[in-house]
């Protein structure tokens, strides 16, 4: 570890550098607080909470991850699946599935297990990625509306029918907060792109409603009590076997959901900067920090996209601006704590409804709803699933969905056929010429079965199989390949294979086929197959070319 972040992450390091990362630190810290906080309460759980995990969790991904920017901490993401899980199980219970999603994650980690979560198709990412902005959006409507009397329940439906109930007790003063936020939100970064408009719209806000409506408003302390100005003392969770049992889908959830957010947010990071993240390294980063947050009352965290651009934006230049980051949200933890309990629910609200339309990759989803392919069909099943039942049932059915197509699409193969005939010693022999084009697994493989036995009916004498166009076979398609090698030498004919791609080499090795088929049967082009095929008649060439 140490001798990576010698020569990788502080390549080259200066105290310019350093100035630039401070400066970066600061801006992203800034911008941490309130979203740390809006993602705490969107979560179902107290807003300190968001600001712990940004603090711990945010320091230690940049310490031990494998992105030199990437910023950590509370995300949309986890919205619904930690209010899911504080609904069913408690929040204690919260504690205890993020750590043992933090020990899945550092397993990953450890097991080189980054390459596969690389391997999600892109729809599933979209669909479930815009299916947990709309709950987020939609879960801030009553505070923007500043509805009275709003229960909230676990599923969509259920959350926007409530809603539609108390849409009557709506409050004109909550809805004027929540339009000066949203304002100051789109018009800071056009005005002054310097300034975090979340931060900027919170403060004026803030103001203005304890200016014209004091005490009229519900603000995070009313609601949730003052933010405590200091973190939690360390506690252990109490985890029993029980416990690990009933949680382990929960925690399941959230590791693999912080494995693909934070590899997604390395890459995003990767295409900004040129540079190359370690997603193995990554993945032992977010464990370590999804360890220790909870035990300090901290919630899941991950890479946040968002923060990490605004990082790179801002000059980033090494981890160090991301532990900057993690102090400077401590500082003013520790400083103005009784002021953020004063920020009004109704000015968060645009925040968090603002992110939620950043994270929806409208663009995208557009564009691959626009191109009705199998992706469409993908992309359209996660979104409503995720949206409308939950975030595992809607990454399952997408990833299924995805695994289909793909295996229908694979399983196109072709079997092109050639015959010749030749007269020795007044007896017809008959040469069989076949090219197979397609991946030989076991989508395929009964197909190349059929459309090649269907060549062979009437027993040609030798059999040249050419496999330049197969990249790719498995158990399956060995399985089916040796019963028509099988099925030609049981009536006395010979198989010639030509063309063989490395794979399917190591794989005859492997299972040895090439012992079946025979050394002197394979060859390196198709015309010494030919040529070999002509000298076993004893008189001149057959009237199939290679």
């Amino acid at each position: 570890m140490m001798r990576f972040v010698r020569a990788h992450r502080f390549r080259n390091y200066s105290l310019a550098l350093l100035w630039k990362d401070l400066l970066s630190g600061l801006i992203v810290g800034i911008i941490a607080l309130p979203l740390g906080m809006a993602f705490a309460i969107a979560s179902g759980v107290d807003p300190q909470y968001g600001i712990y995990t940004t603090i711990i969790a945010g320091i230690l991904i940049s310490v031990f991850g494998g992105s030199r920017h990437q910023i950590g901490g509370p995300t949309g993401a986890f919205v619904p699946v930690i209010f899911g899980i504080v609904t069913l199980y408690g929040f204690e219970d919260l504690l205890i599935a993020g750590f043992m999603a933090g020990m899945m994650l550092l397993l990953m980690g450890l097991l080189k297990m980054g390459a596969f979560i690389k391997y999600i198709p892109r729809p599933v990412t979209i669909g479930f990625t815009a299916g947990i902005a709309v709950i987020i959006f939609t879960g801030q409507i009553a505070n923007f509306l500043g509805l009275q009397g709003i229960q909230k329940h676990e599923r969509f439906i259920d959350n926007m029918a409530e809603i539609v109930r108390h849409v009557g007790t709506t409050d004109p003063a909550a809805v004027l907060i929540a339009a000066i936020s949203l304002l100051f939100i789109i018009v800071t970064p056009k005005l002054f792109p310097k300034l975090p408009g979340s931060f900027v719209a919170l403060i004026v806000a803030g103001g203005a409603a304890a200016l014209f409506f004091p005490d009229k408003i519900a603000t995070i302390g009313s609601t949730y009590g003052a933010i405590p100005s200091s973190l939690p003392t360390f506690r252990l969770p109490n985890i029993t076997w029980d416990k690990v049992q009933s949680l382990f889908v929960p925690a399941l959830t959230i590791a693999l959901l912080g494995g693909v957010e934070s590899l997604l947010s390395a890459v995003v990071a990767d295409g900004m900067t040129g540079d190359r993240h370690h997603s193995n390294r990554e993945l032992i980063g977010q464990g370590i920090a999804n360890l220790a947050a909870p035990l300090f009352g901290g919630i899941p965290a991950t890479g946040a996209i968002a923060r990490t651009a605004t990082n790179i934006k801002n000059g980033a230049q090494s981890p160090v601006s991301g532990i900057v980051h993690g102090f400077v949200t401590l500082l003013i933890l520790l400083l103005f704590a009784p002021y953020a309990s004063a920020i009004p629910l109704a000015a968060m609200a645009p925040v968090l409804m603002t992110v939620a339309w950043n994270m929806s990759e409208v663009r995208r989803f557009k564009y691959i709803v626009r191109l009705k392919t199998g992706d469409t069909l993908v992309l359209l099943v996660t979104f409503l699933l995720t949206v409308f039942v939950d975030l595992i049932t809607g990454v399952g059915a997408g990833l299924l969905l995805a695994f289909v197509l793909f295996v229908k699409k694979m399983s196109s193969i072709s079997v092109t056929t050639k015959t010749g005939e030749h007269f020795a010693e007044d007896r017809q022999e008959r040469i069989c010429y076949a090219e197979v084009e397609g991946v030989l697994f076991f989508g395929a493989a009964q197909s190349f079965e059929r459309l090649i036995l269907d060549q062979l009916r009437d027993r040609p004498s030798i059999v040249v199989i050419r496999l330049k166009q197969v990249p790719f076979i498995d158990t399956t398609g060995i399985s089916y390949l040796s019963g028509v090698i099988g099925f030609v030498q049981s009536y006395g004919g010979t198989v010639l294979i030509s063309e063989v791609q490395p794979q399917l080499r190591e794989m005859f090795m492997r299972t040895e086929l090439d012992k079946m088929i025979g050394e002197t049967n394979m060859f390196a082009q198709t015309g010494q197959a030919v040529r070999y095929a002509d000298s076993l008649f004893h008189r001149g060439k057959t009237d199939v070319c290679g």
